[in-house]
C-alpha cells in the first residue's frame, strides 16, 4: 500500500504524486494529475486530522451517485467524501460505501490514509476509458454524481499491474459546460461546515 504520509514527506509533493502514474501518463498522453484518491475508515475523522496539520478545510458531502456500474453490474451505493487541495492537487477522502466493497478493499488495517487512485480531468470520460481499455487497462467502474447545477462523470480503471494503483478519468460540468472544480468554493463551504458544526452536507 502507498500512504499519504509518505508523499507528504517528499520535498516535491507534486512530483511525488506524478511519479505514481508516470508510466500511465506517458502511455496515455496525459499531462497532469488532478486528484489523489485517498481511502480512510472515516472521512470526518481523517479531515479533522489533516486540518489540524494545516490542510483544508475540507468540503465534506454524503449521498449516492445517480449511476454506478461496477464490472458491468449496476449497483445502488451511498457514501461520504471530503475534498480539499494541497499544492495544486485535489485530495479526495473516501470511506467505505454501502452496496460495494470498491473502497473497503483498500483500507489499511491500522487506519492510515491509503492512496487508492490517481485522477485526471478529461473532456470525455468514455473516450478516455475506451482508449485505456484498448491499451490493456480496462474499465472497472463507471459512475456519475449530480448536485445541481453540477454533474461529475467518472471512470475507474482496473488497477495497474505495475503499481496496483487505480487510474480515474473525471469530467466536472456546470450546466453542461466542462470546468475545473472550484477550489475556492470547496474551501469556503468547508469553512462554513466547520463554523456551523455540521461537517457534512447531503447531496
Amino acid at each position: 500500500m502507498r500512504y499519504l504520509d509518505d508523499l507528504l514527506q517528499s520535498e516535491d509533493f507534486q512530483g511525488a504524486v506524478h511519479g505514481l502514474a508516470e508510466d500511465f501518463m506517458r502511455e496515455q498522453g496525459l499531462e497532469k494529475v488532478h486528484q489523489l484518491g485517498l481511502v480512510v475508515p472515516d472521512v470526518e475523522a481523517a479531515a479533522e486530522k489533516l486540518e489540524n496539520q494545516g490542510f483544508g478545510p475540507f468540503f465534506i458531502a454524503k449521498g449516492a451517485p445517480v449511476f454506478w456500474r461496477e464490472k458491468g453490474e449496476v449497483r445502488q451505493i451511498s457514501g461520504k467524501m471530503g475534498l480539499a487541495y494541497h499544492q495544486g492537487v485535489e485530495l479526495e477522502l473516501l470511506e467505505p460505501v454501502t452496496g460495494s466493497d470498491f473502497y473497503t478493499q483498500s483500507l489499511d488495517p491500522e487506519g492510515k490514509i491509503v492512496v487508492q487512485h490517481i485522477g485526471f480531468l478529461v473532456g470525455d470520460v468514455d473516450a478516455w476509458a475506451e482508449k485505456s481499455t484498448k491499451t490493456g487497462v480496462p474499465l472497472w467502474v463507471r459512475g456519475r454524481l449530480k448536485a445541481w447545477p453540477s454533474t461529475t462523470d467518472f471512470a475507474y480503471m482496473e488497477p495497474l499491474a505495475t503499481t496496483g494503483l487505480i487510474m480515474e478519468f473525471i469530467n466536472w460540468r456546470i450546466l453542461g459546460i466542462s470546468i475545473h472544480p472550484p477550489k475556492r468554493v470547496f474551501k469556503a463551504v468547508g469553512r462554513l461546515e466547520k463554523w456551523s458544526g455540521k461537517r457534512s452536507i447531503a447531496l
